[in-house]
């Protein structure tokens, strides 16, 4: 995609961010893979004379692979614990969301694959980059803010570590954030979007803090309903243009909050559906390049407004197999890209929520596996009461 995903935190990324190991190695990797590929292009028709010319058409076999690779992305992902190259310290400040993505990735290949991580590791050094004021930061010493703290609560939640936080404290972080039109910023600077209402009310929901007065719930969500357009999509503010990634979130909250009645569900639904690509992959937007990430952000959207099967799901799974790297592991955005974890998560989400054989199912509220999100809302309701229509 363009604009990479609504954020992780859920996961919900940050704007400029693409992943914690990937942004200097996907620019090596696409300028590389893009000569190479126009190398191959065949000479425009007509070029040296007045006729138009024909189309460009590239020569590039892409192998196509039928399984996922569990073993290689899990030895992909585990790698990245131990790797201190030059992306390592240039995603510095967004790798809480990166092991959120690489935790997620590995607890929905399965439990056996969780338990080759450093959890105890993990949960130290996560204690390490929280604040005072109860929010997280991407990295110690970083600034708290509302995407890293949600990050921070889901690997608590799937470490089933979650007792150790001081819920009090972070959801006292998480309710300043809110202002007077329900709107949350993401921190003290103040950035308004949409992302940051699904983060509050996700992170409230997970430490059990929703109905516990902090916030106005019912306002977050009628904010979240004046950004919808007249497509049946959601922009970051109101007036913002519709983008998978955003809808990702305002479906998510609006679910967490009981207030799906702002949702158009056939609408949405049919602008979703269309974001598929001929080649089986699905966009952010009309017009752009298909890429793994959507795999989650548009097949999310639908699970929650139940038209999963408004997709070609064969035609999605075998795009995203096609972005596998069968040597080292991962998952790219397009097939022969460069890998990353944000992708590998994406990915495997997809084909989760898609139902694939040897996955855990997936949760498409908090992104989370659907057995931790059980543990976690043991004996309470995963969604705030349902709101009624004013």
């Amino acid at each position: 995609g363009e604009r990479r995903g609504a954020g992780v935190a859920c996961g919900v990324v940050s704007r400029e961010a693409e992943g914690p190991f990937c942004g200097a190695e996907r620019c090596r990797a696409h300028g590389g893979q893009r000569r190479a590929r126009e190398s191959e292009m065949e000479a425009p028709a007509g070029a040296e004379g007045g006729s138009p010319a024909a189309p460009t058409v590239l020569k590039v076999s892409i192998p196509v692979r039928s399984t996922l690779l569990v073993d290689k992305h899990r030895a992909y992902v585990k790698s990245l614990e131990s790797e201190r190259g030059f992306e390592y310290y240039v995603s510095e400040h967004l790798r809480m969301s990166g092991i959120y993505w690489g935790l997620c990735a590995m607890a929905t290949m399965g439990d056996d694959a969780l338990a080759e991580m450093d959890r105890d590791g993990i949960a130290i050094w996560l204690k390490r980059c929280q604040h005072a004021c109860g929010g997280f930061g991407g990295d110690e010493g970083h600034d708290p803010h509302l995407l890293y703290t949600l990050s921070a609560v889901q690997i608590m939640c799937i470490l089933d570590r979650l007792d150790e936080l001081d819920a009090d404290r972070i959801a006292t972080f998480v309710a300043g954030l809110q202002r007077p039109d329900g709107s949350f910023v993401g921190d003290c600077w103040g950035e308004v979007d949409t992302r940051f209402t699904y983060c509050a009310l996700s992170c409230l929901s997970l430490l059990g803090k929703l109905e516990a007065g902090l916030i106005d719930v019912e306002a977050a969500t009628d904010f979240v309903g004046r950004c919808r357009n007249f497509d049946g999509g959601f922009g970051v503010t109101p007036g913002g243009e519709s983008h998978a990634g955003q809808i990702f979130t305002a479906v998510g909250a609006l679910a967490i909050g009981g207030a799906l009645h702002h949702v158009e569900p056939d609408v949405l639904g049919w602008w979703l559906c269309e974001r598929q690509t001929p080649g089986g992959g699905l966009n952010g937007r009309p017009e752009k390049l298909p890429d793994v990430c959507y795999s989650w952000w548009v097949l999310s959207a639908l699970a929650v407004l139940g038209r999963l099967e408004w997709i070609d799901r064969q035609a999605l799974s075998t795009f995203i197999l096609n972005c596998q790297d069968e040597h080292g592991g991962g998952i790219s955005d397009r097939p022969e890209d460069q890998v990353d974890v944000y992708h590998t998560f994406f990915g495997v989400a997809g084909l989760s929520l898609m139902g694939y054989e040897g996955l855990k199912p997936i949760d498409p509220m908090y992104a989370l596996p659907v057995d931790v999100v059980e543990r976690v809302f043991e004996g309470r309701p995963k969604t705030y009461p349902a709101q009624t229509p004013a």
